[in-house]
């Protein structure tokens, strides 16, 4: 009796090949793979080494972590399906080389490209060599797969920013990723870094820009390979799978959310009227798993390079304001532990009041801690955390001051077309999902998994947040009275009061 639902059946004996199975989607996609495909013939990572550990002990550490747990329980068996070679995309042929390079190219038959440097703020030079040259050795490995049924490159849906609807289609760009690739490999970071305000117009950072170039480049090997492009929007904590809450990293929406909890986000340059853009991984990876099943019932092979925007249904997507009441409510209800002030920070499109509540509420205060760290003899840190989350903040700010509209035909397409089985197994629509109730989930895994505090740390993190909160009062008095005090004193209003005051006692 096949107890496979269709899309399992799919992967079937299959052996799939991921690049980027370490980072944050990857091993939501390694988990869901080894969870529900669990037929298939094996999974191939590449893995480098990293602070002195072998891919094969990073692997084991993996494994161990809370997201791996249901399969630790309930399929063990399918963890000795994962093989994993010490490999890197920035170098040829991804670092396989003999037997390693031999076993991937015969037995692949679906790719899942995803490694990448998600660094919005990181150099161009950086940015080709690991998001476009990195495509590029892949698809060279990938050409010489024997049974190479789908390469499916991860991209991202803002990827076109100087369009105002985005269709699932590939755009036309002035500049040729070959170009761009001889550019990085002759011209010196110096220079190259001189040229690249110019460079990325219309693009507000190096990660848009070069995910854009290794779209028209997988665009360019349609006609000779099976390739596929995959546009998720801003990736948010796990809804469900593998855990509720899970998340790995502090970008985007969790850093605010977390720097907001902690006190250390203050304000921020977001027009609350606008809707988010945002997909929880467990969607976007089903949605990945998907498209290759999907890519294989065509009829007939499409004009145009199968394109899918992975986003939300139009009516579940929130406003930043919603967003942002919701998660300061939530931050209150659930508190982290030790933060460092009193979470009250708020959103503004008026870059003169975002300028000055940064520096009395985010700037002096870092300073101020610095000072008495110092003096205490202790090491400093504020500043520092303080710079790092003022550059995440400007970067972010494109995103959320304007409008997007993606288009997700073909994404919507798929849940139309699979069985009501696959629907349950892989689940791509959220239009049962409860939003604040995913809020919810997604600061409490911020809490969690990012920073580490358990659940039974929360009720000594409410005192804490009680004593933070009168601090914060008192504090607020006192400055706003001094500011008040030195104003009168300048209009001479103190003056003007004293001699009225004596002038009534005579």
């Amino acid at each position: 009796m096949n107890d496979l639902s269709p899309v399992q059946e799919y992967y079937k004996d299959k052996t799939i090949f991921i690049t980027g199975a370490s980072g944050f989607m990857g091993k939501v996609l390694l988990e869901k793979l080894l969870y529900s495909c669990h037929s298939l013939k094996e999974v191939i990572i590449i893995c480098r080494p990293k602070r002195g550990k072998a891919p094969e002990t990073r692997l084991e550490e993996m494994f161990k972590l809370p997201i791996f747990q249901r399969i630790r329980d309930e399929r063990p068996h399918m963890l000795k399906k994962v093989t994993i070679y010490q490999g890197d995309v920035t170098y040829d042929l991804l670092g396989l080389s003999g037997d390693s390079l031999k076993h991937v190219v015969e037995n692949t038959n679906i790719v899942f490209h995803m490694a990448a440097t998600l660094k919005l703020e990181g150099n161009l030079r950086d940015a080709i060599d690991m998001n476009l040259l990195g495509t590029q050795r892949a698809l060279n490995v990938a050409k010489d797969m024997k049974q190479l049924e789908a390469f499916v490159h991860l991209s991202t849906a803002f990827c076109n920013c100087d369009q105002e609807v985005m269709y699932e289609k590939v755009y036309e760009f002035p500049h040729k990723p070959e170009d761009l690739m001889r550019l990085a490999e002759w011209m010196d970071v110096k220079t190259l870094d001189a040229i690249t305000p110019d460079l990325l117009k219309p693009h507000p950072n190096t990660y848009t820009y070069s995910k854009r170039l290794a779209e028209l480049l997988v665009r360019d090997h349609y006609e000779t390979m099976p390739v596929i492009i995959a546009r998720p929007s801003i990736v948010t904590p796990a809804v469900a799978e593998p855990l509720p809450g899970w998340v790995d990293n502090m970008n985007g929406p969790t850093g605010v959310l977390i720097g907001a909890g902690k006190g250390v986000i203050r304000s921020m340059i977001c027009n609350g009227e606008l809707k988010s853009e945002v997909i929880p991984v467990d969607i976007a990876i089903n949605g990945l798993l998907l498209i290759p099943y999907h890519n294989s019932r065509a009829q007939q092979k499409s004009l145009q390079i199968p394109v899918y925007n992975l986003t939300v249904d139009d009516a579940k997507k929130r406003t930043w304001k919603w967003v942002m009441d919701v998660g300061r409510d939530l931050g209150i209800k659930y508190p982290f532990e030790v933060a460092l002030w009193y979470p009250d920070g708020n959103m503004t499109t008026n870059k003169l009041y975002h300028t000055f509540c940064t520096i009395m509420f985010m700037w002096l205060p870092a300073y101020i801690i610095d000072f008495l760290l110092a003096l205490f003899g202790q090491r400093r840190f504020m500043v520092r955390v303080q710079t790092k989350i003022s550059v995440g903040l400007e970067v972010l700010q494109f995103f959320t001051t304007r409008n997007w509209d993606f288009k997700s035909t073909h994404f919507e397409q798929i849940y139309k077309e699979i069985s009501e089985e696959d629907r349950k197994i892989f689940k791509i629509n959220t239009n049962d999902v409860d939003d604040y109730e995913y809020m919810k989930i997604s600061i409490l895994g911020g809490r969690q998994y990012v920073m580490k505090e358990p659940m039974t740390s929360l009720p000594k993190s409410r005192i804490q947040l009680r004593f933070m909160y009168a601090l914060d009062r008192i504090c607020k008095t006192l400055i706003l009275g001094g500011l008040l005090y030195w104003t009168c004193m300048r209009l001479g209003l103190i003056d003007l009061v004293r001699y009225g005051i004596e002038a009534v006692k005579h």
